[in-house]
């Protein structure tokens, strides 16, 4: 074995899986995980647990794998993760863990993510599940949205021995994990629900179908219902529009839209009679991962499918893995290229979309260089269908209807970010209600610190 180079891991065919929603990486066997984690040279100065937002014990869990004691390893990864199994599959870890791998400077970095994968379906797969804790201070705290931030504060505080209820909006729990990550990167009923079952048997309480704010208020949960502190996690679930002509006609969604549609709606299962329209040929405008799950989820629903991103490929913000797989998957790159207009027929339909080409000039406030139109270069596209996908917001309702929380100009809650406290006392937040920008992984950062947090209030009250 080359020990420069990672163990390769099987995928389905892209032919093939553009027909399915099955999940495109099949995992590392049991033989290939321990061969793969052999590589990890368990520095002293671990670099990758640095990486990690949640701090994992990196070289901790990988050694345990070499020794072929894979309960261990999930023993070790779960003091640190709640959604290992997700994190395996959705973490950017190329940025992360991985990017700071001493491996990796004269080869390729270990595959850290795979690994976590392998240990949480492992431990499914043998029933090993966490460890619920032998005390309850019968102390009531409240939890409001089940995505990665609020499943996460939920975690850390039912181990605390918190009597943790959480509040989601939906009929199913788990947020952006259900709604907005496609079944062939995430599956819904082997990945997300066991591990919301494994924070059920840690005692925590879902309400599913409570619209915080509307069904109830916060200033009722604390000063009625007994809550004595609250977490925020409602992420980001806002969408964003260019302000373009055209953007109300037939055929035009959001991506939140488009992916609830297929994920919580099942537009990818032929028994549902699901209200979407396919497209045939669908553009889809951004370039981040849910532009990427938008398009191969188009892709999968048969229509011939274009990314529109008004910078250049260096400058995509996708993880380089969905990049590769979806240009496997057909779909066609637009790069260095904006909308203007969307063109509508006399119906209210979309039938094309006005385009201009772009030049990269000084960088901006983000760093990357900023992107110039090219004068005299419009041209159309072709399209029935335009998915956008070019950031969210929060939902304005939990500030509008809490006392004493502020926002700042993008409608985010303001609490610090490390500790996720507010300017009311008691009520904490995390994640993308925070930032408006979060991932997985630092949604889940987010949610851990604000437990922390929660808890030395708690304490001290």
């Amino acid at each position: 074995m080359d020990v420069l180079k990672r163990v390769p891991i099987k995928e389905q065919n892209p032919d093939e899986r553009i027909h399915n929603f099955d999940e495109v990486c099949l995992g590392y066997t049991k033989d290939e995980a321990v061969l793969e984690a052999g590589r990890c040279i368990q520095c002293k100065n671990p670099r990758c647990v640095q990486g990690c937002p949640v701090s994992i014990d990196i070289p901790g869990f990988i050694n345990a794998v070499v020794r072929e004691d894979i309960e261990e390893a999930y023993r070790i990864i779960n003091k640190y993760s709640a959604l290992p199994a997700i994190c395996g599959r959705v973490c950017p870890q190329e940025t992360q863990c991985e990017k700071n791998c001493i491996r990796g400077i004269k080869g390729e970095p270990v595959s850290i993510g795979k690994l976590e994968r392998f240990v949480a379906d492992w431990a499914r797969e043998n029933n090993i599940k966490p460890k619920a804790p032998e005390k309850k201070n019968g102390i009531k705290v409240a939890i409001i949205g089940s995505g990665p931030a609020g499943l996460t504060c939920a975690k850390e505080m039912a181990e605390r021995g918190y009597d943790v209820t959480v509040f989601e909006a939906l009929h199913e729990p788990g947020g952006v994990l259900v709604y907005g990550i496609p079944e062939f990167r995430l599956p819904k009923e082997t990945v997300v629900k066991p591990e919301i079952e494994n924070l059920k048997e840690l005692g925590v309480k879902i309400e599913t179908n409570v619209i915080v704010g509307k069904s109830v208020t916060i200033d009722e949960l604390m000063d009625e219902e007994g809550f004595k502190a609250v977490f925020i996690g409602t992420g980001a679930g806002l969408p964003k529009f260019m302000g373009i002509p055209g953007e109300n006609a037939n055929g035009v969604f959001s991506a939140n839209e488009y992916l609830t549609r297929s994920n919580l709606m099942k537009a990818f299962d032929s028994n549902y009679d699901t209200p979407i329209i396919t497209g045939k040929r669908v553009a889809v405008v951004g370039g981040g991962n849910v532009a990427m799950d938008a398009a191969r989820t188009a892709r999968r629903l048969g229509a011939e499918v274009m990314i529109v991103y008004r910078r250049s490929e260096a400058e995509l913000p996708a993880r380089v893995e969905e990049v590769h797989h979806a240009k496997e998957e057909g779909i066609q790159f637009y790069l260095l290229t904006n909308p203007k207009e969307i063109l509508v027929d006399d119906n209210g339909w979309v039938r094309g979309m006005r385009c201009v080409r772009m030049e990269l000039g000084e960088p901006d406030s983000s760093g990357r260089r900023r992107p110039v139109e090219v004068e005299g270069s419009d041209f159309d596209l072709e399209v029935d269908t335009v998915i956008m996908a070019i950031g969210t917001s929060p939902n304005p309702l939990i500030i509008s209807t809490t006392n004493g929380l502020q926002s700042n100009k993008h409608g985010c809650i303001v609490a610090d970010e490390a500790t996720g406290k507010t300017s009311r006392e008691g009520i904490f937040a995390g994640g993308d209600a925070v930032t408006g920008a979060a991932t997985v992984i630092l949604a889940m950062g987010a949610g851990k610190a604000a437990a922390a947090a929660m808890d030395e209030y708690l304490q001290n009250k």
